[in-house]
């Protein structure tokens, strides 16, 4: 495993940030509606039309080609440069692309990727189900084979942005007598007669989340991806592309807020309440040990990343990216409710919406598997533990 940056690595860094210094949108993306997709399609459509969409996506398809060295090097300086989420398009860019390229066929490849990094196709995910959320090999949704079709009846929910996207990540039941080897993984298109989507009204007053009904969908056996009733495979695939190298620009993100604290912390007063906070020993120690967790996750990201190099497809370690960067994330923002007290009741008193992101920190221990099902994972497929009762 090599993590030292050749030259030609190095001057590619300094290209990304000269683009990026120039490029990044000073507009704030909207928070959600037709100008948030909007937003996000231009963006995508600009970084693809400058040649930066894809970086280590196959020249075939649209991408760049390049290394997953210089993909890293992307996310690290797109994040220092303030870059606009990805929102409706991170289901597409950061797992099903990758999924695609990994397992899709030639066919799939040739058609779904290019329009993905052309901004033109946002996908969602439709994996949580009302019965089986954590537990996803408890999936219900049926799908069954008829001639050149698979027609799919069930439900879907906690389905992010699937009201803006044009197609979904589906899992399906396609064998009702095999647990994990009784599902497949198919790409579902959002406008086929008989989907409907129902947004779910949060109480911030967005609807990011969605329940979708499938009520006689027939989507093309084409569409398959992996083979029928290999889904658990190529979900896990998915996942390990989610639970991995995805994180990476959040970790840069994490890591300046670190340093935000800490200036935060020789601003604020301590709970003495004569020094600043920065001088009470607990505070202290508490800070400096984020500062050297968020070190050391960026470590395992490259390390990762190296091992990715051999492998194009991410094993089992991702889940330890992805609970320790979740877990991290919550006491990241736990650090920021003891230094600003009450303060953190005042959103206009509140720098970098400290409140807000301190309610989703929470919530990510929960998305995308909770820290009680990788566990699970880690000590049952790493570290050879038997199956929990």
């Amino acid at each position: 495993m090599n993590l030292d940056f050749t030259p030609d690595e190095r001057d590619f860094r300094l290209q990304v940030r000269e683009w990026l210094r120039a490029n990044v949108p000073t507009d704030r993306r909207p928070d959600d509606g037709a100008e948030m997709l909007a937003f996000d399609k231009a963006w995508q459509r600009k970084q693809f039309d400058d040649g930066w969409a894809g970086i280590s996506w196959p020249k075939e398809y649209g991408g760049a080609g390049l290394s997953l060295i210089q993909q890293l090097i992307w996310f690290e300086e797109y994040a220092l440069a303030g870059g606009p989420y990805l929102g409706t398009f991170f289901v597409a860019l950061s797992h099903a692309g990758p999924t695609l390229i990994a397992r899709g066929s030639e066919a799939q490849k040739a058609y779904y990727l290019p329009r993905i990094l052309k901004g033109e196709t946002p996908w969602c995910q439709g994996f949580s189900e009302p019965g089986a959320g954590s537990d996803l090999a408890s999936l219900r949704t049926r799908a069954v084979v008829d001639g050149d079709d698979l027609v799919v009846n069930g439900s879907k929910i906690w389905t992010s942005l699937a009201n803006w996207s044009s197609y979904q990540e589906l899992l399906v039941r396609t064998d009702p007598d095999s647990r994990y080897g009784g599902i497949t993984w198919v790409i579902g298109q959002m406008d086929l007669p008989g989907v409907s989507i129902r947004p779910i009204s949060c109480m911030h007053g967005s609807a990011d989340f969605c329940e979708v009904f499938y009520d006689d969908v027939r989507i093309p056996l084409k569409n398959v991806v992996g083979g029928i009733n290999d889904g658990w495979n190529v979900a896990m695939a998915t996942l390990g592309f989610e639970r991995g190298t995805a994180a990476l620009a959040e970790q840069i993100e994490m890591s300046r807020v670190v340093e935000e604290l800490i200036a935060l912390a020789h601003e604020r007063v301590g709970p003495d309440g004569t020094r600043p906070a920065i001088q009470d020993d607990e505070i202290a120690a508490r800070l400096a040990t984020l500062r050297a967790e968020v070190a050391a996750l960026r470590a395992m990201s490259y390390a990762s990343i190296s091992r990715a190099q051999r492998d194009l497809v991410p094993g089992s370690e991702g889940t330890l990216i992805a609970l320790y960067n979740t877990e991290t994330l919550q006491r990241i923002y736990r650090m920021s409710t003891d230094l600003m007290g009450p303060d953190m009741l005042d959103l206009d008193a509140s720098p970098s919406r400290w409140t807000t992101q301190y309610l989703r920190s929470i919530m990510q221990t929960i998305a995308g598997g909770t820290s009680e099902i990788r566990r699970n994972i880690i000590g049952e497929r790493l570290l050879g533990l038997p199956r929990g009762r």
